[in-house]
């Protein structure tokens, strides 16, 4: 079946050469995976190095009342398979006792191979869909940085790569991190979150400055989604982070969760070399369930968009929430008992399996999207990589909760 299955997709030589250029992409801009960067010319500067003491170059910070974080509107409609709602109201703790620090995927639409210093709409959008919701249990740090953008991906899946410089996207969130912990951290604990690109930054930075070092006291959690964080067969510890275990258990702390989310009736193909896929010999990508750490199935406490907002990347959009079509005015729709998660080992890969439970007739949705499509063609290899936040955010939530009581319980 899988085999049948690669097949389908393969296609002509065009659309193999097509394809091919797709998972180059993927590769070089999305996981910023180092053994996949083509040769290209030397990089245009997007603009003068950013200064983190400036409150501009950030998204997010507890010192600024308006900003990206505290603008966003999370409150959401709980949708039931009847069609009943109700509406959950949310509220920023501002007595949080951990910090979360953010690095958000690719999303830029600059022209260049890397992102200006201005928070255009992606930006604002990418915080509002992944981390304005962490605010319920932490204070939240999220960086602007010259990221690598869509275009330069864009160019790269049709054969005509630009100059982009991956190490400068790395330097500025490494810089405002060394800030954040001169400046703000005084001894807090703290949660790094990220996804797609801005996981690959993130996990460079936990191995050249944490992983191992005296600060990794400090870490309560680092979230890796939409990511192939690699470890040994069978282990939690070891690969890419030789003193990080995953978190296996409710309330671990000094741990990282690491996810790739695809439908379970579509899983990764057979030999595809992105998510869920290892990296060499001996090792092989990391799954832990937001919804279940220890394993096992388990339903995920999902918030959806209900906007047009999902720009990690190109795809459909939803449609109609209920049946007839009832006005929604809340920006997020939560869906109990819709969906739920397992991580799966197939063949080659490792990833978090997604299953729809739909009520054939109940008056809400069965469908949602979430795959990615660019240039009409839809990507198996990303599977449901625009809504992997989105699909757990209740879970991790309530996981950052359980570990900052314990961080702080050891801490005292």
């Amino acid at each position: 079946m899988r085999q049948a299955r690669a097949k389908r997709h393969s296609g002509s030589g065009s659309n193999r050469a097509i394809r091919s250029r797709i998972a180059g992409a993927v590769a070089v801009f999305a996981l910023t995976m180092p053994q996949a960067v083509p040769a290209v010319a030397a990089p245009v500067v997007a603009s003068e190095t950013p200064d983190y003491a400036n409150p501009a170059s950030w998204l997010c910070r507890p010192d600024q009342p308006n900003d990206a974080c505290a603008r966003s509107n999370q409150d959401a409609v709980v949708l039931r398979a009847d069609g009943s709602t109700t509406i959950e109201r949310f509220h920023a703790d501002p007595k949080a006792s951990i910090d979360c620090f953010y690095v958000y995927p690719t999303v830029s639409r600059d022209p260049g191979g890397n992102a200006s210093m201005r928070a255009e709409q992606e930006e604002i959008a990418v915080i509002n869909q992944q981390f304005a919701r962490f605010g319920a249990v932490c204070r939240r740090f999220a960086p602007l940085y010259r990221q690598v953008t869509l275009s330069a991906l864009h160019a790269n899946i049709r054969g005509t790569p630009i100059p982009a410089d991956r190490q400068m996207a790395y330097d500025d969130v490494k810089r405002a991190w060394d800030y954040y912990l001169a400046h703000d951290n005084h001894g807090r604990g703290v949660v790094l979150v990220g996804h797609s690109q801005g996981s690959g930054i993130l996990a460079q930075l936990v191995k050249n400055e944490i992983d191992g070092k005296p600060v990794q006291r400090r870490l309560v959690s680092v979230i890796l989604a939409g990511y192939r964080l690699q470890v040994p067969v069978g282990k939690d510890v070891g690969g890419d982070f030789k003193a990080i275990p995953l978190c296996r258990a409710v309330g671990q702390i000094g741990c990282a969760i690491n996810f790739a989310s695809f439908r379970a009736d579509s899983p990764p193909p057979a030999g595809a070399k992105l998510f869920g896929a290892s990296a060499g010999p001996g090792l092989e990508a990391a799954c832990v369930n937001p919804a279940a750490l220890a394993g096992g199935d388990a339903p995920l406490h999902a918030y959806l968009g209900e906007g047009a907002e999902m720009v990690t990347a190109s795809g459909e959009q939803q449609g109609p929430w209920t049946n007839p079509p009832k006005t929604i005015a809340e920006p997020f729709v939560e869906v109990p008992g819709l969906l739920s998660a397992d991580c799966r080992s197939e063949a080659d890969h490792n990833f978090l399996a997604i299953t729809i439970h739909p009520t054939p007739s109940g008056k809400r949705t069965n469908v949602i999207v979430g795959d990615v499509i660019i240039d009409g063609r839809k990507l198996p290899d990303w599977g449901l990589h625009r809504i992997d936040m989105n699909l757990a955010m209740g879970n991790l939530i309530d996981v950052v909760r359980t570990q900052a009581k314990t961080f702080l319980a050891a801490k005292h």
